[in-house]
């Protein structure tokens, strides 16, 4: 009887047996021990700008409880405006809540991707890796939500083996099926608009990924105009001199939209800077450094913030084109009292070398340029070699124009040994960057030499060099463009006309910029065109109005005018 009970219930057993599997494989929740191991950074929400928490408006559709949908759109919030850390411990603190939330570990493999930065750091790399399996091995999640957790998981794959920009591709190219696949979704279309930011190729003229991720951006801008990624992701996709004006509306807006955001205080001054517009990209710089202080506080962070480094970078460059040398050598100075950064990064390495060399190039103070000191000293140079170029350049330009040869070409070989580092590393982009100041400096040196030929040849390729690629979107630009200091050596060279060419080409890519100007007015005047060196010398008086600046040249400037009151 027994024998016939338990054939009889036996199938009946499997199925339950199957059924509960099966339940409790749909509900699959990440163990504890795997969640502690993805290190993930708690706390709150640290806010240094306007009071509130104001970090514009999302709404992201997703299969989480109620009670975590509000916590869920702050986090996508902040990763629109870069603000990584601070993201992560939203998504954090939803997986406290809610561990079986799919969509809150991909939220923490997006805080560790940042596109448009830095490339990951391989701890970044493995805690997105990790976090973006968790939300795969989750089973209870829409098909929409799996589409977002497949296209992130196309750039981690195989991260140790496959380098960056082809991750980044393949990023783009998920997401590109994802935002087919859903057209109703807006986040699905602002995320592969940055996606195609992201993967864009800094040689490409055509701006082919900007162009389509711009129109659709702009598609979704009217009607969500409180929409932090659209009107942060639009900046970064004019951040381009053919491209910026296209921006500016928008960047006028962002820091209002998020304004609890140092990124998004700073961020419209990349527009500023392209166009010229000086006094607003020294406002937006200075609310962002402040809130970056702030955030450093706040967070107890040891030293400083890279977001204040960064703020500086830009606010220096703009205070040096309004003549306000004092203001600007006041940040240089502060600079050199900063020995400690977090995170080391880029854009700080970046900061420390570009500060004091744009200080020098702008004032052309040459004297004190072969001199320039690397700061700080205990900083990881070595893992940044197009920064560090930089310092070298500026020796080098500095030895050149006092008559130290030898010792320009020493730093010559320094910068040749820089760029066989970058070429090494396949860092095609830096690596020619690199180069454009390499034939820029062998130039300088025929020039002194007095082998002029060979110098326009040399200096000729440079600035066509830096006109085929762009600047990196983290930099308000060159130290000191190329085609500027082509100008510079044919006024040297009694060759006013064709200076006047140089500096006029320069102005279009980088208007309003105090020596691109005066180098154009001074050339006009050698030609004999008093009224078109009067037209430029009027627009250096006009930006240079509000500061109360010292530069000989501006004396030079106003001579002149007294001189022809009638132009």
């Amino acid at each position: 009887m027994k024998k016939l009970l338990f054939k009889a219930c036996f199938p009946f057993f499997i199925l339950f047996h199957m059924i509960f599997l099966s339940c409790r494989e749909s509900n699959t929740i990440p163990s504890k021990n795997a969640i502690n191991e993805l290190n993930l950074k708690r706390g709150a929400v640290i806010s240094c700008g306007q009071p509130g928490k104001q970090f514009g408006l999302v709404e992201f559709a997703f299969s989480g409880n109620e009670n975590i949908k509000k916590d869920f759109n702050l986090g996508i919030a902040l990763l629109h405006s870069f603000e990584y850390d601070e993201a992560e411990k939203v998504f954090a603190g939803i997986i406290d809540k809610e561990p079986g939330c799919a969509m809150a570990y991909w939220g923490v493999a997006m805080c560790n991707y940042h596109p448009l930065w830095t490339p990951p750091s391989a701890p970044e790399l493995k805690k997105g890796a990790n976090a973006i399996e968790i939300a795969g091995s989750i089973q209870q999640k829409t098909t929409r939500e799996a589409a977002y957790i497949e296209a992130l998981a196309s750039f981690y794959k195989d991260w140790e083996k496959v380098d960056h920009k082809t991750r980044s591709t393949n990023f783009e190219r998920s997401m590109e099926k994802l935002y087919k696949a859903f057209q109703g979704d807006k986040e699905a279309a602002v995320f592969y608009a940055l996606a195609l930011d992201a993967a864009a190729d800094p040689a490409d003229k055509s701006f082919k990924n900007q162009i389509k991720a711009g129109t659709i951006l702009n598609t979704l801008y009217p009607n969500e105009p409180s929409h932090p990624g659209i009107a942060h992701y639009i900046i970064h996709t004019y951040d381009y001199p053919e491209l910026a004006t296209s921006a500016l509306p928008v960047a006028r807006k962002y820091a209002s939209i998020a304004p609890s955001s140092a990124h998004a205080l700073h961020m419209p001054s990349h527009t500023f800077t392209m166009l010229g517009l000086w006094d607003e990209c020294i406002q937006s710089n200075l609310a962002s450094v402040a809130a970056a202080k702030c955030y450093a506080e706040e967070s107890g962070i040891k030293g400083h913030w890279d977001e204040e480094l960064h703020g500086m970078d830009y606010l220096v460059y703009a205070y040096l084109q309004t003549g306000e040398n004092d203001l600007a050598k006041k940040q240089w100075d502060y600079l050199k009292t900063i020995d400690t950064v977090f995170p080391v990064n880029f854009k700080v390495a970046y900061a420390f070398a570009a500060i004091p060399s744009r200080f020098l190039f702008e004032n052309r103070n040459w004297e004190e340029a072969v001199n320039l000191q690397i700061h700080p000293i205990n900083f990881p140079w070595k893992n940044f070699p197009w920064q560090k170029a930089n310092i070298h350049f500026t020796r080098l330009m500095g030895a050149v124009h006092t008559g130290k040869i030898a010792a320009a070409r020493s730093e010559l070989q320094q910068l040749n040994l820089l760029y066989d580092t970058l070429a090494a590393q396949q860092d095609n982009y830096n690596a020619n960057q690199l180069q454009i100041q390499i034939k820029a400096s062998a130039a300088w040196i025929a020039c002194k030499e007095g082998n002029e030929p060979e110098a326009l040849v040399l200096m000729n390729e440079a600035a066509a060099l830096e006109d085929k690629t762009e600047k990196h979107p983290v930099t308000p630009g060159a130290v000191i463009p190329a085609r500027e200091l082509l100008g510079d050596m044919l006024l040297l060279m009694n060759k006013p006309e064709k200076a006047l060419e140089a500096y006029e080409a320069n102005l279009k890519k980088h208007p309003n910029r105090f020596n691109g100007l005066y180098g154009a007015g001074l050339a006009a005047e050698k030609t004999g065109d008093a009224e078109k060196a009067a037209v430029y010398y009027r627009q250096i008086v006009k930006i240079a109005s509000r500061s109360n600046s010292q530069r000989p040249k501006l004396t030079a400037i106003n001579q002149f005018l007294k001189k022809y009151p009638h132009l």
